[in-house]
């Protein structure tokens, strides 16, 4: 695993810059540095030797010198590719996988990269042309940014490299606080500093003549076949990924796992007989604590097994460290978890294999059991009158079935927006200072569900899942706490490879009524005992919510909450109360409370800390809370308390009831217009979005073949038009104007309840 960087035009004293480029993200490969430069371009590298170790130092260049290469990641089946280059008579000095990825590009350009199976991120520079190419993995394991700075073009592996470059204006990009607060991490391309982007994954990229292109080569697309039993799944699943994983043990140094209770990671140490795993846990008895788990699993499977207890002392002294290596704030604690158990490993081995992906692929999280789980109370009752329920239960006690009513509201291009959903639209601001930055979450996975509107809800969320949270929080987090301790992770679910078959593998056999992740725990019981192949998903349970009511903690975030940082981003009042209802246990805030926490922290890493100076001139024009509220349009309408495996929390915020849907149809939404808010967050992505998508809105019903479905544009606030229920119920028109909680008493909501219940239990098949 390595680190890249560099810039091209002229600037004095160019190699110090390279230089200090180079050492920021020396923790990325402490082993070795390297560094090309001609006339035009400057190019850096830092090395964590795993193939190769004593050749395969870079930068590399082809036999015929023109082309020069810098790679971060692990190509695994180099050593075919490499016999058929050297068959069309190209001639190598290394036994690297690098030299391999820079023959390959001079044979067949942009083509090699269907060709390569590994994670990658690699800039290739042409002499002759002076041209850049640079391209990214299937699945973003490994990260790459760049920005234009005047006529320079600038990349690295992290932004901090970038940050060194002299010429560099570092600002504050607001749009990705407004993203952050909703997602728990910053969606890519965007970043937290402004003009600087993520290069996407399955995209590459070229640099010629002054301009940036950008174009998809990999798209992770499901095709289920129906016609698969069981038997068939498993046997495909169990095959492929024994395959993944035995390349991926290719390293010429000793490869270990990271080891938790779940199946996904358990599952691949089954492989790492005679050799070592690594688990972190958390004093705070069974539920934050693995280590017992992974101890009895280590000795089943015969490996040597290696365990950190992480103090709560440790955790919170260790947070700046994390938010420092992650370059822009994650709100994810388990990230901090990650670091310890990376540390713990890095002091034995240089390479580890984990269980990220699974989830995604196959289909493990338990939200992806809500649209099984509604699907009758969505199809019996009408939406105007789900925004009734729903305004009625947000009123209720924590009683039984509350908040399925709350959350099967909404479509679920309305309510899941990713595996984790903090604020939305109206709490967001109610809480920012400058609300005007505040958009709908909903907006920024518009372009995702266009894509995937052939698939059924399921899939949906995991094509979602795949897009944003698992590249924008499981994989950023995965690379910078292993890199960060100059530990080489790699995921072997992640593998193109197992893809294929992941993604013929039916929605019933991915998640139904007996389990998540149904087929792949099957093949998983051919290795593991079958309380662990059947095991619960639990994530990396990390104890937040505990310390934030004990006292110490509490003083510490409430610190943070009312210092002059967080007065020039938030309303502080709101902060204050957000902490002292966790404290006081009347609500679960933690995780909101944590994701504030955890900005502030990053910001002052990154920009300092604020003056109280600096308060006072601080040019937003502010609005209180309630004015915020109201001003907020009619197609702004709030999203319901959602996902993760978490129970749902209640708002604390006041005036939090949902506003009424908009009964007019939106207005269609010009090709051009679609391309420009994509490509606003990038330069010049061509790919998104194609003419053909365009011609008119339209929902799948749940029981058309996606395959053979009409075409309907991107997804707009359709499901808050009642339309479509009009027609099928005239008699309901009117009410649907009306404010959904005025037609109905709270005071009657017990029988109305029971009446709802006998209802669609009558309507059962």
């Amino acid at each position: 695993m390595c680190g890249i960087c560099g810039f091209t035009g002229e600037l004095e004293h160019r190699d110090d810059v390279l230089q200090r480029m180079t050492q920021v993200i020396t923790h990325r490969g402490p082993d070795s540095d390297g560094f090309y430069t001609d006339d035009y371009i400057s190019m850096g590298f830092r090395r964590l030797s795993i193939i190769d170790l004593e050749s395969g130092d870079q930068p590399i260049e082809n036999e015929s010198g023109n082309l020069v290469i810098t790679f971060n990641g692990e190509i695994y089946n180099y050593k075919e590719l490499r016999t058929e280059l050297e068959q069309k008579g190209h001639h190598f000095k290394t036994t690297s996988d690098t030299e391999v990825l820079v023959h390959a590009f001079d044979e067949w350009q942009e083509d090699m990269l269907e060709r390569l199976r590994g994670m990658f991120a690699f800039a290739i520079y042409n002499k002759d042309t002076k041209a850049l190419f640079m391209a990214r993995d299937f699945f973003g394991i490994k990260p790459l940014h760049y920005t234009m700075i005047g006529d320079s073009f600038v990349y690295a592996s992290e932004i901090k490299s970038i940050l060194e470059h002299p010429d560099f204006v570092k600002e504050f990009n607001d749009k990705a606080l407004d993203a952050y607060l909703s997602f728990q991490y910053c969606p890519q391309p965007m970043t937290f500093f402004k003009n600087v982007y993520c290069l996407l994954p399955g995209h590459y990229l070229w640099f010629r003549d002054g301009e940036i292109e950008t174009q998809r080569y990999f798209e992770a697309k499901f095709r289920p076949d129906n016609e698969m039993t069981e038997d068939e799944a498993v046997d495909k699943i169990a095959e492929v990924f024994e395959n993944s994983v035995n390349a991926h043990k290719i390293a010429d140094v000793e490869v270990g796992c990271f080891l938790s209770s779940g199946v996904d990671s358990s599952l691949v140490s089954t492989y790492f007989e005679g050799q070592k795993t690594f688990t972190v846990g958390f004093d705070f008895g069974e539920k934050y604590n693995e280590i017992t788990w992974a101890q009895s699993l280590s000795e089943k499977i015969g490996v040597e097994h290696h365990h950190k207890l992480i103090s709560s002392e440790e955790f919170w002294a260790a947070v700046p460290k994390v938010q420092y290596h992650m370059d822009q704030p994650l709100a994810d604690p388990s990230c901090i978890a990650l670091y310890f158990v990376a540390k713990l490993a890095s002091e034995y081995v240089k390479v580890v294999l984990s269980g990220e992906g699974a989830d995604e692929l196959f289909g493990g999280y338990t939200i992806y059991n809500d649209p099984r789980v509604f699907k009758w109370y969505q199809k019996i009752v009408p939406y105007f009158l789900r925004r009734g329920i729903c305004a009625i239960a947000k009123k209720l006690p924590d009683i039984k079935g509350r908040d399925y009513l709350i959350r099967a509201t909404h479509p679920l291009e309305k309510r899941f927006i990713g595996n984790a959903y903090m604020y939305d639209l109206k709490q967001k601001k109610q809480l920012l200072k400058n609300p005007s930055i505040a958009t709908e979450p909903s907006k920024l996975c518009r372009r995702l569900y266009t894509r995937a509107r052939r698939y059924d809800d399921v899939t949906k969320m995991q094509y979602l899942d795949i897009n944003m949270w698992m590249v924008g929080d499981i994989l950023l987090k995965a690379d910078r706490m292993s890199m960060a301790n100059s530990l080489e992770l790699r995921v072997p679910f992640l593998d193109k490879e197992v893809f294929k078959v992941a993604s013929t593998i039916p929605t019933d056999l991915r998640v139904n009524k007996e389990n998540t992740k149904y087929a792949m725990r099957k093949a998983a019981a051919r290795r593991l005992p079958e309380e662990v192949a059947e095991k619960e998903k639990l994530g990396f349970p990390v104890p937040t919510r505990v310390w934030l009511r004990d006292e110490h903690y509490y003083e510490v975030v409430k610190d943070k909450f009312t210092s002059p940082t967080a007065q020039k981003f938030f309303n502080t009042d709101i902060l204050i109360r957000f902490l002292d209802e966790h404290y006081e246990e009347k609500e679960d805030n933690s995780r909101k409370i944590w994701t504030i926490y955890v900005f502030l922290v990053w910001y002052e890493l990154y920009f300092g800390a604020v003056e109280p100076d600096e308060i006072s001139s601080h040019s937003h024009q502010i609005a209180p809370p309630e004015e915020a509220a109201e001003a907020q349009s009619s197609d702004e309408a709030d999203l319901p308390e959602t996902p993760t495996d978490r129970a749902p929390q209640e708002s604390p915020f006041e005036d939090d009831e949902e506003e009424a849907a908009p009964v007019d149809e939106p207005a269609e939404e010009p090709a051009d217009q679609i391309r420009d808010e994509v490509s606003s967050e990038g330069t010049k992505v061509f790919s998104p979005v194609k003419d053909e998508d365009i011609p008119q809105i339209k929902m799948l019903p749940d029981e058309e073949d996606p395959e053979n479905a009409e075409e309907p544009i991107i997804y707009e606030e359709i499901f808050s038009s009642s339309k479509l229920m009009h027609e099928l119920h005239p008699e309901t028109a009117a009410d649907d104007q009306d404010d959904p909680e005025s037609s109905f008493d709270a005071d009657d909501s017990a029988d109305f309840f029971d009446k709802l219940k006998q209802e669609l239990e009558d309507s059962m098949p």
